[in-house]
């Protein structure tokens, strides 16, 4: 039990862990992160294939000609899908280093 008046000492967002003085459930627990940091990012590459595959396939089948602005809007937007995707991958992975040691 602690003593009157003194706090146990808070860890703060910039405190860095090591791997090895983690708990099983907190390694665990980042290591959930990471992967599902992965499954996102390719979930987001997935959206890009087919966003760039439909816009392809709009575009070259004259089938399709009615609908043509739709094939360049989804031929402009994979990209900006992929860049996103590609950000927020580099983004939780740059914290979660920072948070943990490798």
């Amino acid at each position: 039990m602690p003593e009157a008046g003194h706090k146990p000492p808070q860890m703060s967002a910039k405190t860095k862990k090591n791997k090895k003085d983690l708990k099983p459930t907190d390694f665990l627990a980042m290591e959930r992160t990471r992967l599902a940091n992965e499954r996102t990012f390719l979930a987001y590459f997935r959206t890009f294939i087919v966003f760039l595959s439909s816009g392809f396939a709009i575009l070259k089948l004259s089938l399709l000609q009615e609908i043509v602005t739709v094939g360049y809007f989804l031929t402009v937007l994979a990209p900006i899908v992929l860049g996103i995707g590609i950000g927020r991958f580099i983004y939780v992975r740059t914290q979660l280093r920072r948070y943990f040691d490798d």
